[in-house]
């Protein structure tokens, strides 16, 4: 058989996946080495990484600034596998470009934002903005996991532009992520496309929030891809696997794992409760944005203060929020396990 230069398509990416926080210098330029060192303890944690999100502040960065710091992601020995980099922009060419490059690296996929300068577009003009990206790619290793966050973009995904879109191009249509806030919408997709995730060719669904991981484990989601797996990805994680755990027996019509199953409803609950207790500190209206409080956490537990800086027009917490942030964490037995502190290798 000839041999081929060309890569087989990347697996689907499941489980949870942190929308990494952009480290900052003192010129506001990305911090490569804090971000590199971040990513690496993400992945020790069993986490996968979505850079270039909202949580990334990656709309306040240039795409030259994305390519040089995945560029620099991929040079670092970092897996491109586990990585399921933001790519969706308002301009088609660099959505393009971004798109091209992360598929050229071998990421599992790319996390694509609607075109979501202009309001109230129709769903034909969003299916011919993927159709165009698609077709301008031309690669079928391409995995595009779409983007609804609503509260932000406004122009949103709906199950039909999915269903379009699914008929149009199965093979690079992998999943989205519903970062609505709202549970009953992220069931609407799981239900209507229930037949497709079962299909060899499945359409996965993360939910924005651990807050909603449980449900959507039990629904047949793929996981969460959550801004708080930036400090609290341990804790995520070990949810995440027993819902596999018990996800699996159910499949093999285990009894014994179906008994585990329904003994631990009860302790997956509490750890659901928990999740969203951390959660809720850093949502909290008292800091000025939920990315400035994970940055905050990151320069306390690290003991870096530089972690701290993010760009305009986002603001960092006062020295009074910091305190605040800090005392309402160690109420809750807050803790980065695993975490390396400055000055210590």
């Amino acid at each position: 058989m000839p041999k081929t230069n060309i890569s087989p398509p990347t697996q689907h990416i499941r489980g949870v996946l942190a929308p990494v926080v952009t480290p900052f210098k003192t010129d506001l330029s990305p911090d490569r080495e804090r971000f590199i060192r971040h990513c690496q303890w993400l992945l020790s944690q069993k986490c996968g990484l979505a850079p270039f999100g909202t949580t990334s502040e990656a709309n306040s960065m240039s795409a030259e600034e994305r390519t040089a710091l995945l560029d620099a992601l991929v040079a670092a020995g970092i897996d491109p596998s586990r990585m399921m980099p933001g790519t969706g922009c308002c301009s088609i060419t660099e959505t393009v470009a971004l798109t091209a490059d992360a598929v050229r690296h071998g990421c599992a996929g790319v996390l694509m934002l609607p075109p979501f300068y202009y309001k109230d577009v129709s769903e034909e003009g969003l299916l011919r903005y993927f159709s165009e990206v698609v077709q301008r790619v031309g690669d079928t290793r391409l995995k595009i996991y779409l983007y609804h966050i609503p509260p932000v973009a406004i122009v949103g995904i709906t199950p039909k532009l999915v269903e379009r879109l699914l008929k149009a191009y199965p093979n690079t249509i992998a999943g989205m992520k519903d970062s609505s806030g709202d549970w009953n919408n992220t069931k609407t997709f799981l239900d209507a496309f229930a037949e497709t995730a079962r299909a060899a060719r499945s359409f996965d669904v993360f939910v924005g929030s651990e807050s909603f991981l449980l449900a959507n484990m039990r629904h047949g989601g793929a996981g969460t891809i959550s801004a708080t797996a930036n400090v609290n990805l341990a804790a995520i994680y070990e949810l995440y696997e027993k819902c596999s755990v018990v996800r699996r027996g159910e499949r093999r019509g285990d009894k014994k794992a179906l008994a585990v199953a329904s003994a631990s409803t009860t302790d997956l609950e509490d750890q659901q409760a928990q999740l969203n207790a951390v959660r809720q500190v850093f949502s909290s209206r008292k800091f000025p944005s939920m990315i400035a409080a994970l940055k905050q956490a990151i320069a306390i537990y690290r003991n870096e203060p530089e972690w701290a800086r993010v760009r305009p027009p986002l603001i960092e917490l006062t020295t009074d929020q910091a305190k605040v942030l800090a005392t309402d964490l160690k109420a809750i037995g807050f803790a980065m396990p695993g975490i390396r502190t400055k000055g210590h290798s």
